[in-house]
């Protein structure tokens, strides 16, 4: 059987290693127009932070060993044509149309079956100077190397990434360790769309502590430079810049399916069912370029990430190859490294939730990620969000210096089975003090979010909370000790030490909404008890505490 596979970075050489584990007969060749061959993408700011030392160690087996034709060849059984352009798909013909990028030579593979796996390009939007020098994507080791030549060079002092997601954000640690001066501008009003504003609250706060600016609500119009880049044009002024970093997401590469008749999906990926195959019943695709589905909404989405590259590539051979096999979609697990921050997402935000059309609750539970007895113990903001009248688990972000990933992943398992959050909140995850407080913090969080659907504790995130002090019909109630409040505090709030709480409760008015608070909100909650107790039937506890609070804040 022979089998051509277009695409040689993620996707591709998958497909071809698991097809020649199934079928070791199998005639299998890979187009690839690019240099590097299976390289690893996701590492690319740490290879121009220099976390990663050399390009070899993103293009390298775990044993050291580089991954190029002559690996492919003699250790995985196929061929690799790198440098080779795919011009065009021959349906009826079952030929697929190459050319040599070195010599322009152009002949033809023939085919039994086709895989498509050519992945996705930056989008450059279409503004004045995107063209000058000094202006880069991040999508390639090409890419890569250029930005590390231009530090090297001490030529990008002043650096501005367009667009506050992954790879924005990502980079942005990576240049700040090269000394650069960083703005970041997000066109959105907060950075990492991923999650929701109050999460990206604490990440943009995080990010200014360590020295880089962060421009919300902000639109690049155009980038100023004669030959080579000088500043940034935004709606709210100009930004020196010697470097650019355009980093607003990318798109699926389906020119050559577009081309060969076959069918786009709603978000322009390329449509294939659950065995990746396409309206081609000899052609495959995985990868980037595909168009899966929300495992929640049912609905088409668009999340390119090598590890779901990686997961289709497998289905894809094992399809071709007549195995049973089915990728039944994703739900948008995402993770990222921002300076000391991990922020991890799996599901529905709030807002995507709700445009799905679900009645939601949600919660925020902070804590530490060990037992405060333990070193190394650093805190981590969980918010989890449910159906109201199912109570099935819709997602989960983690945001903070601790180990938040492990307890996104529990609960993206968790909403892969369809589990209740009172479900969730029994399972029997794993405990010793050097890993997680003897109640994980994601049973926590789900106990709190349990609590607010059953009506025994109310919580609001500052975005709503501030049109109630803005109407007056709400008070805000700090905590917090003396000491808290002397470095940072909410003026318009009323202070009330916690211990003072019970016995100064008749300087409350009874007639408006209490809103308490202290740092995170774990005593903000205790305070809701002594209040509830004390007669006050309308309090709401501030989710996530002063720390989330996004507005006028008096730092002293």
């Amino acid at each position: 059987m022979n089998i051509v596979i277009i695409g040689g970075v993620a996707a591709g050489p998958k497909v071809a290693a698991r097809i020649m584990r199934n079928d070791p007969k199998a005639n299998v060749t890979v187009v690839e127009k690019g240099k590097f061959l299976s390289y690893a993408g996701c590492g690319l700011p740490y290879y121009v932070s220099g976390v990663v030392k050399t390009q070899e160690e993103l293009m390298s087996t775990p044993v050291g060993v580089m991954r190029d034709p002559v690996f492919f060849q003699k250790v995985k059984n196929f061929t690799i044509k790198n440098f080779t352009e795919a011009t065009k798909i021959n349906r009826a013909e079952k030929t697929v149309d190459i050319k040599d990028l070195n010599t322009g030579e152009e002949s033809s593979l023939s085919y039994d079956k086709l895989v498509i796996c050519t992945g996705a390009s930056p989008f450059t939007p279409p503004i004045d100077g995107a063209d000058l020098d000094g202006v880069y994507h991040l999508h390639g080791i090409e890419d890569a190397e250029g930005i590390k030549a231009r530090l090297a060079e001490k030529k990008a002092l002043d650096t501005v990434i367009m667009g506050g997601g992954l790879i924005g954000l990502e980079m942005t640690e990576a240049l700040a360790e090269h000394g650069c001066r960083v703005t970041v501008v997000e066109m959105l009003d907060h950075v990492l769309p991923i999650i929701d504003p109050e999460m990206a609250t604490l990440v943009e706060k995080h990010m200014e502590a360590k020295g880089a600016r962060v421009m919300t609500s902000t639109k690049v119009t155009a980038i100023k430079g004669e030959g080579k880049v000088s500043a940034v044009v935004t709606d709210k002024g100009e930004i020196p810049a010697d470097m650019v970093i355009v980093s607003v997401g990318v798109r699926p590469n389906t020119a050559l399916a577009k081309d060969a008749g076959l069918e786009l999906g709603k978000r322009g990926g390329i449509l294939t069912d659950a065995t990746m195959l396409t309206s081609d019943e000899d052609i495959y695709a995985a990868g980037d370029c595909v168009e899966p589905i929300d495992l929640i909404t049912g609905e088409p989405t668009f999340v390119p990430l090598g590890s779901t590259a990686n997961k289709q590539g497998r289905v894809a051979a094992n399809s071709v190859c007549g195995k049973n096999d089915a990728f039944p979609g994703v739900i948008g697990s995402s993770v990222c490294k921002v300076f000391d921050f991990t922020v991890a997402r799996t599901g529905l935000t709030d807002k995507a939730a709700k445009a799905a059309g679900y009645d939601i609750v949600s919660v925020i539970a902070p804590g530490p990620d060990k037992p405060h007895f333990m070193p190394g113990a650093a805190p981590i903001f969980l918010k989890l969000t449910a159906d109201k009248d199912s109570r099935r688990i819709l997602g989960m972000q983690a945001v903070g210096p601790g180990d938040g990933d492990k307890r996104v992943n529990a609960a993206a398992v968790a909403i892969t089975a369809g589990m209740t959050v009172d479900e969730f909140a029994q399972v029997d995850l794993c405990y010793a003090p050097p890993y997680s407080p003897a109640m994980d913090n994601a049973l926590v969080v789900a106990n709190v979010l349990r609590n607010k659907l059953d009506g025994q504790y109310k919580s609001a995130i500052a975005q709503e909370i501030k049109p109630w002090l803005d109407s007056g019909e709400a008070v805000l109630l700090d905590v917090r000790s003396p000491g808290e409040r002397e470095q940072m505090l909410i003026e318009e709030a009323l202070w009330i030490p916690l211990g003072a709480l019970r016995s100064r409760t008749a300087e409350l008015p009874k007639d408006k909404r209490i809103i308490p608070f202290c740092k995170i909100s774990l005593r903000g909650y205790e305070a809701a008890l002594i209040l509830q107790d004390a007669g006050f039937e309308d309090v709401v506890v501030m989710d996530g505490g002063i720390i989330t609070w996004p507005y006028k804040k008096t730092v002293k």
